[in-house]
């Protein structure tokens, strides 16, 4: 956690650095407006300390503000960073065109100005575009071929809910979104896979009551992500079981008379010494019988060696598609497994782009999605596992 917090800020820091001196270059502020907008900057770099701050005192209300205001901050200044950096690289190689040319690129040698307000356009554009899409919750859906439904069965639907992030921006608005597609897809089971909570819990009961309502017939499971551990785990568990779930950490459940639910704790739970049971993935999951469906609930998109074959359907989350385009590029060096469904012989796998928000309440190129899979009889002589259609 302190590693990740001095890079955040590191990070961060240097964001606001850039975006300083590309104002200073384009616009006159003269020695006031220079401080302030350094003082406005600084506030911004240290915002998320006095957001929880705020949360640990009871504050609810101006955190939620300051919520508001830093994250949307966040999000337009990394849209605007990415902009600013392409017009400076096509910059650079209109000045080295012309160096080694003896020519003039004017096309491409845009100027100071054009340097910042074209950026500032773009990512203000961005911005607001994103906002929309984040509140615009897709369906995706997923069918999977399976020769386990017992006799009389034709369909057994799945809705996955994952990365909600309930807090101090995700509240009743956007969960009813949510909710709402869910209750219309009608499913057999609901399952979330991590994420469902954000910082701290205090404010947060009320939130459980529409997830109460949702009360599939199978019932509903989840497992801890890492912001379960980050907002208390022992809260963040009985928030959870509050709205209705079973939380699996590492254990299994029967369901349906075919079905075999597994789950595990997310990772973070060992830097925390709060991990649930103590078998490892691929022990929990050989000692479940193969004649059943084995639907394996993960936070993180990652797959051991030992446990490929041993699951029919794992379903994950965490990455969110990078939330921003392009943050996706650095977040598939980590977890190449990207959204949507991977059949990776004997196993399949989905993730889930998430269904809420972190730290900046937009998402650009990268909707938010709950996903509707439905288990039908195999046909027979049919090859395909599974198919996705959004």
């Amino acid at each position: 956690m302190t590693w990740f917090l001095l890079s955040f800020f590191l990070i961060y820091g240097l964001m606001h650095g850039y975006a300083f001196f590309k104002v200073r270059a384009a616009v006159h502020l003269g020695s006031t407006g220079g401080i302030l907008l350094a003082l406005w900057m600084l506030l911004m770099i240290l915002a998320p300390v006095g957001i929880r701050i705020l949360e640990y005192q009871g504050h609810e209300k101006p955190a939620m503000v300051l919520s508001w205001v830093a994250y949307l901050w966040l999000g337009f200044l990394f849209l605007f960073m990415v902009c600013a950096l392409m017009v400076d690289l096509l910059r650079f190689f209109g000045v080295t065109a012309a160096w080694l040319t003896k020519q003039r690129f004017p096309a491409f040698a845009p100027g100071v100005k054009a340097a910042f307000f074209l950026p500032l356009v773009l990512s203000l554009a961005a911005t607001v575009y994103g906002y929309y899409e984040a509140l615009h919750i897709r369906t995706e859906r997923v069918v999977i071929e399976t020769d386990k439904l017992p006799a009389g069965m034709e369909r057994f639907r799945i809705c996955q809910i994952s990365d909600v992030h309930l807090g101090l921006i995700v509240r009743e608005r956007r969960l009813a979104i949510m909710l709402d597609i869910v209750k219309r897809e009608n499913p057999d089971l609901l399952v979330s896979t991590g994420d469902l909570v954000d910082g701290q819990l205090d404010h947060l009961s009320s939130l459980a009551d529409p997830l109460r309502e949702v009360r599939p017939a199978g019932g509903k499971f989840a497992v801890t992500g890492n912001h379960e551990f980050i907002a208390g785990i022992e809260k963040s568990l009985a928030f959870t079981s509050d709205a209705g779930f079973n939380v699996l950490r590492g254990e299994a459940r029967d369901v349906g008379g075919f079905l075999t639910i597994a789950g595990v704790d997310d990772p973070a739970g060992q830097g925390f010494r709060l991990m649930g049971k103590e078998n490892g993935e691929g022990e929990l999951l050989a000692s479940l019988p193969r004649d059943r469906f084995i639907l394996f609930l993960k936070h993180r998109p990652t797959l051991e060696v030992t446990t490929r074959g041993f699951f029919d359907l794992q379903l994950s989350g965490h990455t969110h598609r990078g939330q921003i385009f392009p943050f996706n590029w650095i977040v598939g060096l980590y977890f190449p497994l990207g959204s949507g469904l991977h059949d990776l012989g004997g196993s399949l796998v989905y993730v889930s782009r998430g269904s809420g928000t972190w730290g900046p309440p937009i998402r650009f190129l990268a909707p938010p999605e709950v996903t509707v899979i439905d288990l039908v009889r195999r046909k027979s002589g049919s090859p395909k596992r599974g198919n996705a259609d959004g």
